[in-house]
Order: C-alpha cells, then structure tokens, then sequence
C-alpha cells in the first residue's frame, strides 16, 4: 500500500509541475550586464558559462553568465577599425565577422589575440551572419557580388574559408542581400541551411552548401528595406521568419511565415497582427516548437502558440537575442547587454 501511495503521489507532483510548465509567459525581466558606447548585433554562447560578442568600433568580448564580468578588447586592422555584425562558435573557436569591404573574419588565436583567417575585398562585399553546423564546418552569407549572393563556407573547423562559386548557385537577383541586423538570417539543422534575404526569397541547401535551391515564401519584399530580416528552426520540419519595414516598424502586413515541412512550403502568420517589424525571432528551448521571442527596436514580444497569436511583453529596444535555456536569455542593441528572465 505505501508503494501504491508512493507512486500516486509522485505522480500528482508530476502533473502538478507539467500544469505550472504550461503556464504561459507574461512578463519579462530586463536585467542590465553591459553599457558601453557600442552598438551590438551579434551574440552567441561559448558554452554554458560563456557568452561572447562582437560589435561597432572594433568592440569583441565575453560576459561570464554566472558573474555578469565582462571582458572587452578591440580589433583593428592596420588603419582599420572593423566593425562586427556577425559571430559564431565552436568547441574550440570564437569567430567575428566584418562588414564592408575589406571583410575580415577573425577566429580565436595564440595567446588570446585573434587570428585573421579570411579576406575579401571589392565593391559591394558586405558580409551579413555567419553560424556553424559543428565544430568542423561553418557557413556566411553577404550581399550579391558579380551577380550572386555571397557565401563562404570552411570545412575545417574555420582554419580556411573557400567562397562559393555563383555557377553552384541559383540564378541571383539583382542587389539580393541579407540584413545584417542581428546575425540571424541563417538557420542550421542537421545537414540543413536556410538563408533568408532582402528579396523575400530562402537559399536551402539539404547537404551543408554542396547543392542549394530556391524556396520561395510569401513575406512582403517590396521595398528595400523589406524582406526576411530573422528567421529561426526548431528542427529540421519547423521553422519561423520574421521580417517588416524597419522604417514603418508598425506596419504588420505579410512580415510573418511558418513552415512545418522544412520550407517546402511557406505560410503567412499573424497577418496584420502583432508584432511589427522585429530584427530577431528565436524558438524558446524544450518548448516542441511553440514559443517563440521576437526582439527590435520595438520592444520585445512572445508567442506560445507556434507564432500564430503574440503578446508584447515590454519596450525595451534591442536588436538580437540567444536563448540560454527556456525562460533566460541574453539580448544585444545600441549600448547594452541584458540579461531576459522571462516568467
């Protein structure tokens, strides 16, 4: 009988602790772990303990989760002070990608310095986000130069970076980029990549860049300023893009798509609903694919429902966000770090 009672018990706090887990978010707490006069588009974790970033001016460092300290250095290039919207990571490695031309790409080196591991110069090099499949190979996009877009890609844990040739490319649009607004318009799952541009249109490949393909999707691209600004998968299926008019932020129309099957197909969501334009969208962890965060210069807002409803849950203006785990997470703007305690 007590064996019975035992586990009739275990089982109640069981459900009683799924109940309060689907609780859904409502509030979030802003706490600050960084001001300087640096502007911040790109943030990653190391690890567990460590997240790193890199920004305007030069500006790269780190922030210790369990402290708050913070470690700041800058990079300059000869004359050059670069500036970094792009970041990634492996086991081994921190990597920081410039903007404009040169584009400079920087990997961890002897001694705590960084080491210069890519160049690219000439007009219209503009260098947007750069992730990792693993610790081995790695992928960044920039801007169409000589009538495709950009990509690199290393095989070899970032040591070399060889340029994608357009003839292995679909046919590009002309002026085609992707935003360099919060290091998010590449998603990696598996031996998948999807890069979401300013025309609206995802580069898919299912081979980690051998061979790629065009999915084409319903968000508003009609503008320059318009097109896919963010976009995120949960798994290899669930994916969401999120995107507007950062010079009409409260226009809602068309700047919202799902997809369930990989990005075979493309749906609008939340179509003139909230939010607006939003910089950054990424799944929360361990929620099957159905909360999301969505970050700009807007404020912050969350879904719990696959994005098919979204509540603004403050004002606070940033540009990029990471998930730490699923209810913290550190976001990035003009000046600041902050740490999100969503509850």
């Amino acid at each position: 009988m007590r064996s019975i009672l035992t586990i009739l018990t275990a089982l109640v706090l069981v459900s009683c602790a799924q109940e309060l887990k689907k609780q859904p978010v409502t509030s979030v707490d802003v706490t600050p772990v960084y001001e300087d006069s640096v502007s911040i588009r790109a943030i990653t974790f190391l690890d567990g303990r460590t997240l790193a970033f890199a920004g305007s001016n030069g500006v790269y460092g780190t922030v210790d989760i369990s402290t708050n300290k913070v470690r700041t250095s800058t990079q300059y290039n000869d004359s050059i002070t670069p500036s970094f919207r792009a970041v990634g990571g492996t086991a081994e490695d921190f990597f920081m990608l410039s903007i404009e031309s040169p584009a400079l790409l920087y990997k961890t080196g002897d001694q705590g310095k960084m080491e210069l591991v890519y160049t690219e110069e000439g007009e219209g090099v503009f260098y947007d986000s750069l992730t990792f499949w693993n610790d081995t190979e790695g992928i960044a996009v920039g801007d169409t130069v000589n009538g495709c877009i950009s990509i690199i890609i290393t095989r070899d844990g970032g040591n070399t970076w060889t340029k994608v040739d357009c003839s292995d490319l679909p046919e590009g649009v002309e002026g085609e980029g992707a935003f360099a607004a919060s290091n998010s318009n590449i998603a990696v799952s598996g031996d998948k990549v999807w890069i979401g541009t300013t025309e609206g249109r995802i580069y898919f490949s299912g081979d980690k860049g051998v061979t790629w393909e065009i999915q084409k999707t319903p968000i508003i691209a009609d503008e320059p300023t318009q097109g896919i600004y963010s976009m995120d998968f949960f798994n290899e299926n669930i994916g969401y893009a999120i995107g507007g008019d950062y010079t009409k932020p409260d226009s809602n129309k068309a700047n919202k798509i799902k997809t369930v099957d990989g990005g075979k197909t493309w749906q609008l969501v939340a179509d003139g609903q909230e939010p607006g334009y939003k910089s950054c969208v990424q799944f929360v962890p361990n929620s099957n694919g159905e909360a999301l965060a969505a970050i700009g210069f807007t404020g912050i807002s969350y879904s719990s429902d696959g994005g098919e409803n979204w509540k603004q849950l403050s004002e606070e203006p940033f540009f990029t966000l990471r998930f730490l785990n699923d209810s913290t997470a550190f976001a990035a703007g003009s000046k600041r770090i902050a740490r999100l305690d969503f509850k």
